[in-house]
């Protein structure tokens, strides 16, 4: 390890607090000279869940599949773009599965520093807390984790960069 941080991996699961992590993680790899990745994963368990509790039919689990795909490529796309942009290269991971599992495995397999998560979604019940895939990888994973919040100063330091 040179650095403080030398392989960084932002969690992107298409909601303005992931995009606004995105622009974070891209200021700080510019700031830092980390290797930065992007990981989207495609939550195929909740796809499963919804077919097996007969929410969607099996004929319709494809095309929401194949919908849930086009949105991984299109924000992996927008973060690669946000670190060319800026000189920084983004090195984009799509994964399937299930969510924190799949985060923990990348952190564990690329040997991550730092985690950059968006902020987290306010807690309404119990339940809520208990599903938020996000939240239990930020508790499982073997590396620190940075929770990115005030998207506005955020974006000042990205548009500043």
């Amino acid at each position: 390890m040179t650095g403080i941080v030398d392989r960084m991996m932002v969690y992107l699961d298409g909601s303005e607090e992931s995009l606004a992590a995105a622009a974070y993680a891209v200021a700080l790899a510019k700031q830092s000279g980390a290797t930065l990745y992007a990981l989207y994963v495609v939550n195929t368990r909740a796809l499963n869940d919804l077919v097996t509790a007969r929410i969607f039919l099996a004929s319709e689990q494809d095309e929401y599949q194949h919908d849930l795909e086009a949105d991984a490529e299109r924000y992996l796309n927008y973060a690669v773009k946000l670190g060319s942009d800026r000189g920084i290269t983004v090195d984009p991971l799509r994964s399937e599965g299930t969510v924190n599992q799949e985060i923990k495995s990348k952190v564990d397999q690329l040997e991550i520093d730092l985690l950059i998560i968006g902020e987290l979604a306010r807690i309404r019940s119990r339940r809520d807390e208990f599903f938020d895939e996000t939240e239990r990888a930020m508790r499982s994973v073997g590396c620190s984790v940075l929770i990115v919040k005030d998207e506005e100063r955020v974006w000042d330091l990205y548009d500043a960069l």
